[in-house]
């Protein structure tokens, strides 16, 4: 029997079609972007999202990623530490459309909180969720 148990999530990987976009849209909302000649890693809290260049995701014999993911194929939620309306005004701030929200939703926290919902660049689907307290 093994010891050891998961202790949480490290980084997702995720295709994207247009880097620059993508970087210009994530360094606004505040987060650490980091441009490496493979991947762009966006950095959240202690997780991280690597964003995989076309060069690497179409390249003939690249497995490591699920064979259908193509972008956009991404489904992120990010934990807002603020209120709605400071949401609100750096999802304006980015250009960013809402397009479900504020709605109720139950969170990875086991709480429910309230989430807004945009497209990032490429059409990822992007969620911003605030819990209460």
């Amino acid at each position: 029997m093994s010891s050891g148990r998961i202790a949480g999530i490290d980084h997702v990987s995720l295709p994207m079609h247009d880097a620059e976009p993508m970087v210009t849209f994530y360094r606004s909302l505040g987060l650490d972007v980091a441009e490496h000649p493979a991947v762009v890693s966006v950095y959240a809290g202690r997780q991280m999202i690597n964003f995989h260049r076309p060069a690497v995701w179409q390249r003939e014999g690249f497995t490591l990623r699920a064979p259908a993911a193509t972008p956009p194929c991404g489904d992120l939620c990010f934990v807002w530490e603020g209120s709605a309306q400071s949401l609100a005004s750096r999802l304006g701030e980015v250009g960013a459309t809402i397009e479900e929200g504020p709605v109720t939703r139950s969170g990875g926290r086991r709480a429910d909180g309230t989430s807004v919902y945009v497209r990032d660049p490429d059409g990822n689907l992007v969620e911003f969720i605030i819990y209460a307290g």
